[in-house]
């Protein structure tokens, strides 16, 4: 009876979300989601949304992640409201058809690249920044003129019900809805046709992992859309590496402080870009341990398990996971710093472990969490040659002074974002692409790019009746190959002298 019975269940689900793309296909068809006016209208409602109810979002991200108001205000809601101005302000342009230069051979023409979007696309959210990265991509789907579904993850619960009734309220709900749910929900949208579909999750970690037997989501993501061929934009994740020179007197205070930021202050270490691990020198290595013990104890205090700003563990299945890579065998005697847990509470304080093995847990999948491990190597160029030697992370970080090492930290590290001299801060500028390269996902957005992820470039060309040339029909003589072959390659001398005759 439990199999009829979720079986029934999977059918609803399945029949749910038919019904509900098939709605939306009619609104996006309808012409509706293409014009100016509904596209900055619906921007400007979403900015509402972040503008009016900070107070709500706050106290969701609290119940959800325990995260602290500054962060919730300044990480997820001011740049939530930064990238709905930017799109407003942008969009007329983004929209203008891109005029391009034609060729020899198809004088006289004109040609031009039109944006238009895709269609009805779905995007799947995660739960550890559930506002920003729930609504963001949305921005990039409502500016490029599509009908979008938006799936919050269930592991946020908060969120996702505040985001489902804030939507509800304030957009037109014929063209862009949410949907609440846990895994099933998520896998009977999965089975339907969409446009595109944007993921953003870790590689490892997401809720769909439990019930996929530790498969890798991303692919189970992929493998959904390619049954239908529908492109995606996968933002995932990875080992991201900071690199720390010893060698050129790089301001030691200010390292510190901004990898603690980037790993700490950053929903507690539960971030895509935040530092997974530090590599250093041998010699080096303990004095960078003394500077983030000192500034760590300025920011959380004595007992940080106690701090307000810090946020807590998701969920008992993530502390539990934590709790595992700091037990193992080869890394639990490792810790120089922290490794306090409160698993009542869901908190583990900021952890710093030194020259762990390589081949251990921790250095094998990405840690999404409050644990910093440092290894050590005898030259800094090695350290290279360490970050190469794993999968291309999201993001990649240096602190050095060394022109040279930084040149050849860009032209060596392949990464979906570099930061020189700072962590996670490229996430702010709209004017960089934000993705992965590899394991770390497929696509980007941010600012235009977003705008781009959810557009078709249109090819188009226009040509008048002036100008019909012979040389194209049959018969096909010596001359008119000639002349074919010289208008191919463009070359005007090459036109002239098969004009007169000459090969």
């Amino acid at each position: 009876m439990a199999a009829q019975s979720d079986s029934h269940q999977s059918n609803t689900f399945a029949e749910a979300a038919s019904t509900l793309v098939n709605e939306l296909r009619a609104t996006f068809v309808s012409g509706e989601t293409r014009n100016y006016k509904w596209r900055v209208s619906q921007l400007k409602q979403l900015y509402k949304i972040a503008e009016n109810h900070e107070p709500e979002i706050i106290d969701a991200l609290l119940a959800d992640v325990g995260k602290p108001p500054l962060e919730t205000v300044a990480y997820e809601i001011a740049m939530l409201k930064n990238s709905c101005k930017t799109a407003i302000k942008e969009l007329k342009h983004w929209m203008t058809p891109e005029k391009v230069r034609t060729s020899l051979t198809t004088f006289p023409a004109s040609a031009e690249i039109v944006s238009e979007p895709l269609g009805v696309v779905l995007v799947i959210s995660a739960w550890n920044y559930p506002f920003l990265l729930s609504l963001d991509p949305v921005i990039g789907a409502i500016a490029a003129g599509n009908a979008v579904v938006l799936k919050p993850s269930e592991i946020a619960p908060a969120t996702s019900a505040l985001l489902a009734k804030l939507v509800g309220e304030y957009m037109d709900n014929s063209s862009i809805r949410v949907v609440e749910g846990a895994v099933d929900e998520t896998s009977a949208l999965l089975q339907q046709k969409w446009d595109k579909i944007f993921y953003t999750g870790s590689p490892c970690f997401s809720p769909l992992v439990f019930f996929y037997c530790n498969g890798r989501v991303g692919r189970i993501v992929m493998a959904a859309a390619a049954k239908h061929l529908t492109p995606v934009v996968l933002e995932l994740g990875g080992k991201s590496p900071v690199v720390v020179d010893s060698n050129s007197n790089i301001n030691l205070q200010v390292t510190t402080r901004r990898i603690i930021a980037g790993k700490w202050g950053c929903n507690n270490g539960q971030a895509c870009i935040s530092p997974d691990y530090i590599i250093t020198t041998k010699d080096y290595a303990p004095k960078l341990v003394d500077a983030l013990k000192t500034e760590l104890e300025s920011f959380y205090g004595k007992n940080p398990l106690e701090s307000k700003d810090l946020s807590r563990i998701v969920n008992s299945n993530h502390f539990a996971r934590l709790t595992k890579l700091l037990d193992d065998d080869k890394v639990s005697g490792k810790i120089v710093h922290g490794g306090e847990k409160d698993e009542t509470k869901l908190r583990i304080s900021p952890t710093i472990l030194l020259d762990v093995p390589r081949d251990s847990l921790i250095m094998s999948e990405e840690i999404f969490g409050p644990l910093l491990p440092i290894i050590t190597v005898d030259r800094i160029e090695e350290s290279f040659e360490v970050i190469n030697s794993g999968p291309k992370p999201l993001a990649a970080y240096i602190f050095t002074n060394n022109k040279n090492l930084k040149e050849q930290f860009v032209k060596t590290i392949s990464a979906g974002g570099l930061v020189i001299n700072d962590t996670t801060i490229h996430l702010a500028v709209h004017t960089l692409p934000f993705g992965g390269v590899g394991d770390s996902g497929v696509g980007a957005y941010h600012g235009k790019f977003s705008f781009d992820a959810f557009s078709h470039k249109k090819a188009v060309l226009y040509r008048s009746f002036f100008g019909d040339a012979s040389i194209r029909y049959p018969p096909y003589t010596k001359t008119k190959f000639r002349l074919m072959k010289a208008l191919m390659t463009g070359s005007i001398v090459g036109i002239i002298r098969a004009i007169f005759g000459k090969s």
